[in-house]
């Protein structure tokens, strides 16, 4: 039942929250409302997976040292393979309910798995060497989610290279427009062989050329052709990426807004992205 005048950040009316939809929504309102889009016997299980890709993003944020990163992926690695393996859930508020998924057959273990060590890179002190390592990065991480998304909603697989495609692009938005968010943590994600590091932490700024460039240069996004009605949640962050890359191409800030929304809402109905 939907909580009676209650609205989501995004403006449409949603139910009372589980703790991996609450997450979800506070967290990653980009991928909660692409999600309010699934079949809704699919769509708590969706939460669940944005709510585990939450938890995946912020290891290396909230630990003090790479290693600490590493231990949590580990924490998070083993919890699913635990549930694969048929053992007890962890007791956590999004453990238990993505042991349940897992178990249910909803949510895929080698596909979360794959996205626990696609964080890995992120504890590497060297950082990203490359706009190639770059994108490999994000082929495993966002990508990683389009592709559980797209198994979670009946994606033929035939299809997932190109949910994977878009997931890489939705995460190089990310990435790009999080850079000043990045650097107060002391941390920048963008090749090294573009622009120091320590330049970025130390002045945000001096990465403008370099986000233009990244955005402008991205990766064609591959042909969703056939995708079933039923699947188009996974692949609407697309939506959302590219409008995102032709601002930051232009060098223009991103807000989200109004027409942002009305974009994955007109690209929901008409069963593009």
């Amino acid at each position: 039942m939907l909580a009676r005048g209650r609205r989501c950040g995004h403006g449409f009316p949603v139910p009372e929250l589980s703790p991996p939809a609450a997450i979800a929504r506070r967290h990653d309102p980009d991928r909660f409302l692409c999600a309010l889009f699934a079949p809704p016997a699919k769509r708590e299980a969706l939460f669940t997976l944005i709510a585990f890709n939450h938890e995946l993003a912020r290891a290396r944020e909230v630990a003090s040292n790479p290693i600490l990163a590493l231990i949590r992926l580990t924490w998070w690695r083993e919890a699913v393979e635990e549930a694969a393996a048929g053992k007890p859930a962890r007791q956590h508020e999004v453990a238990a309910p993505l042991h349940a998924g897992i178990r249910a057959g909803e949510l895929d273990a080698e596909s979360l798995v794959a996205m626990a060590e696609a964080r890995e890179m992120e504890a590497e002190e060297e950082g990203i060497a490359s706009t190639s390592a770059l994108h490999a990065y994000l082929r495993g991480t966002a990508g990683g989610f389009a592709v559980a998304a797209g198994r979670l909603l009946g994606a033929p697989p035939a299809l997932l290279p190109a949910l994977q495609q878009a997931g890489l692009l939705y995460g190089l938005a990310g990435l790009l427009r999080a850079v000043p968010a990045l650097a107060a943590q002391g941390r920048c994600l963008l090749p090294t062989d573009l622009i120091a590091p320590e330049a970025v932490i130390e002045d945000p700024a001096q990465a403008a050329p370099v986000i233009a460039r990244l955005a402008a240069e991205a990766p064609a996004a591959l042909p969703l052709t056939g995708l079933p009605r039923e699947a188009r949640a996974a692949a609407l962050p697309l939506v959302l990426a590219r409008r995102d890359l032709r601002r930051l191409a232009a060098g223009r800030p991103v807000v989200r807004g109004l027409m942002d929304r009305l974009a994955v809402l007109i690209a929901a109905q008409r069963g593009t992205a």
